[in-house]
């Protein structure tokens, strides 16, 4: 009766794991690992827009080293759009705002936090349409209009003169909110005791955001930095949609050079291959912010010590 018992018991056991984890893996194979392979294999073809394969060649990878000028140039693009958006707004700015809404009466701070997220939840397309309309280099744009009303500027073209900072704002506000609705949940969930104490013993606001929120929010603030550093890296979206890539390349980041060789070129073979580095570029960044976060020591059960 125990042998049965204990054989019942593994096979429930096995069965919940396939129930819960069978989906999750059926996911994993065909999203994720499944065209990382073909990736790869068509990484080593000629395929072109005819979809044919005569031979198996590592000449786009020569290509890639020594005859494209251009990548080292969407390198360093890419490299400074991720940092810019980044630091500035989507942990930046989305910490400051989760501060700010959780200081102001719940009401007020639900409510700016739900004007925030619309933008995120309108249409790409919506989006890239009214930052046009305000960087529009003439006197019809909102950005010349406020310009010329407040210190009499004269119409400024953005898309132009600086379109790197375009591209970083306008992803920036709309992935700032991600981290400003983590940061919100992680900051509400701190006892209250805490602050209370610490502002009996004279702390004030900026001490009690250093020595109590900030380290009490360090997992979800290393989970958001991990997490959109790998969204920015492969993201293009916006880009595509508002400038392009251009004026001259000047905006395009590495993905959007993928998108550009492989489909708007047709030489798909060399698009798999600038995909494979990319690839790896974001498995190296995964481990290299991995180990400088210590993730796994956040990610260990909580334990508590009896003195």
């Amino acid at each position: 009766m125990t042998v049965l018992a204990a054989r019942s018991m593994a096979m429930r056991r096995r069965l919940n794991a396939l129930i819960f984890l069978g989906p999750a893996t059926v996911l994993l194979v065909f999203f994720f690992l499944l065209p990382v392979v073909v990736d790869l294999f068509v990484a080593f073809t000629d395929m072109d827009r005819t979809l044919r394969i005569s031979e198996f060649t590592t000449a786009n990878f020569e290509r890639m080293a020594t005859r494209d000028r251009l990548l080292s140039q969407t390198l360093a693009i890419t490299f400074m759009y991720v940092l810019g958006t980044l630091a500035v707004f989507n942990v930046g700015m989305a910490l400051l705002l989760a501060l700010t809404t959780t200081a102001v009466p719940e009401k007020l701070g639900g409510f700016f936090r739900a004007v925030w997220l619309l933008p995120r939840m309108s249409p790409s397309v919506v989006y890239a349409l009214l930052w046009a309309w305000v960087v529009d280099p003439t006197e019809r744009g909102l950005l010349n209009q406020i310009l010329l009303a407040t210190v009499g500027v004269g119409p400024l073209d953005m898309m132009n003169d600086h379109p790197l900072l375009l591209i970083i704002i306008a992803n920036g506000f709309i992935g700032a909110s991600m981290g400003m609705i983590i940061f919100t949940s992680a900051i509400r969930s701190i006892p209250e005791h805490l602050f209370h104490a610490a502002r009996v013993d004279g702390a004030g606001e900026l001490a009690i955001i250093r020595h109590i929120t900030l380290p009490a929010i360090r997992w979800p603030l290393s989970f958001i930095t991990v997490y959109q550093t790998l969204s920015l890296l492969v993201s293009f979206e916006y880009i595509w949609l508002i400038t392009d890539g251009g004026p001259f390349y000047d905006t395009t980041v590495y993905a959007l050079y993928v998108y550009k060789r492989a489909f708007e070129n047709g030489q798909y073979a060399y698009g798999a291959a600038l995909a494979l580095v990319l690839v790896v570029i974001g498995i190296a960044a995964a481990m290299l912010m991995w180990r400088f976060f210590d993730m796994q020591r956040l990610l260990q059960q909580p334990r508590i010590e009896v003195h």
